[in-house]
């Protein structure tokens, strides 16, 4: 008998998903949208899912916990000269082209060619006709338009990646006010992910600063209620912005308390998360000893249980010693990720 076939009709597609190392299982969690249409490989580069994908390339886009996403186009030369031959050329600009048109007119003013000797003669030159074949200018780092040139893996031939959006789909467009030491948008989409949300959830989110947890949880879905606090009035005042330019307004309150002395009663919340200050940006760790306790203490004290608290610190000897301390809170699990060069954990804790 023969097999089914793993796709649909359609050619699959080389695709790469960039994720925050250590929040892959998350992302592949919110890819299985994709079903029969993605077929993800078991194992990737950390940071890195690799797929074979046949749906429509807009709807990857939609991935809120991925940081961004590129399609992969396999070259058989030897040498990247052989990219600026005729036919290898001109498949390179249609792979452009593609992507350029899932997005409006003027999306894209500048292209970026990051690769290996990207100062060589020959990549210089490949980016100088890949400007005049596009009409974009040459950018820096940052440029609109994201290539990437790389050795094919299995060391025959050459790989060249195009980013599908103008930027990282971790930047956030609701993001009018930013703090420093905010969240980035996709690890706080992760973590409202790690929070189980559910429509009749009480949501609590301690310290929201620039109201990016909070945010990220109410564009999965609804909650019952859904509470941001923080002691200060600068850091309310930002997430108020961001909050209204997500939309969500009506379906959240804003509130300034001390998350030690919540005016809330016991056993009164269903989801909690917080990104709790490190001592890098933020804080210190001699305030943290005081701090921590306390915050453990009253989560607990307004937790029903059964509830989870997922928290983001890089104070890991500390919370391990509290949660010892304690019986109020199991550690449920853990979860290393890096941020820029800080690996910070995130503690997803459920209450006894």
């Amino acid at each position: 008998m023969a097999k089914r076939p793993i796709y649909p009709a359609g050619h699959p597609q080389r695709i790469e998903v960039i994720t925050t190392e250590g929040l892959e299982s998350v992302v592949r969690d919110e890819m299985r949208r994709f079903g029969r249409e993605a077929r993800l490989e078991r194992e990737g580069p950390a940071g890195v899912i690799p797929m074979d994908y046949v749906g429509e390339w807009k709807a990857l886009l939609n991935l809120r916990s991925a940081q961004s996403v590129y399609v992969v186009r396999s070259f058989a030369v030897p040498r990247p000269k052989g990219l600026l031959g005729d036919e290898h050329f001109r498949a390179i600009v249609a792979l452009i082209d593609r992507v350029r048109r899932m997005h409006p007119p003027g999306a894209f003013s500048n292209l970026f060619l990051s690769a290996a000797g990207a100062d060589s003669a020959v990549l210089m030159r490949l980016k100088e006709e890949l400007c005049r074949a596009t009409g974009l200018s040459l950018g820096t780092e940052d440029g609109d338009l994201l290539l990437r040139l790389r050795r094919a893996q299995n060391g025959e031939g050459w790989e060249f990646l195009v980013r599908l959006a103008p930027r990282p789909l971790a930047t956030r467009p609701w993001r009018v006010c930013n703090r420093e030491g905010a969240l980035n948008g996709a690890v706080a989409h992760a973590m409202a992910r790690l929070s189980l949300p559910d429509p009749t959830d009480r949501f609590l989110n301690i310290g929201c600063g620039s109201g990016s947890l909070l945010i990220e949880r109410l564009l999965i879905g609804p909650a019952r209620r859904a509470i941001g606090c923080d002691i200060d009035p600068a850091a309310l005042s930002c997430s108020k912005a961001n909050v209204a330019a997500a939309g969500l307004s009506e379906r959240c309150q804003l509130e300034l308390w001390d998350a030690t002395k919540l005016p809330l009663h016991n056993t009164s919340v269903d989801a909690i998360v917080a990104d709790l200050p490190f001592g890098h940006l933020v804080g210190s760790h001699r305030e943290n000893l005081e701090l921590y306790p306390a915050l453990l203490d009253e989560t607990a004290r307004v937790a029903r249980p059964g509830s989870h608290f997922v928290l983001l610190s890089h104070e890991v000897r500390l919370m391990e010693r509290l949660l010892a301390e304690r019986n109020t809170w199991n550690l449920h699990s853990l979860v290393r990720i890096n941020l820029g060069g800080l690996h910070p954990r995130i503690f997803v804790l459920e209450r006894s």
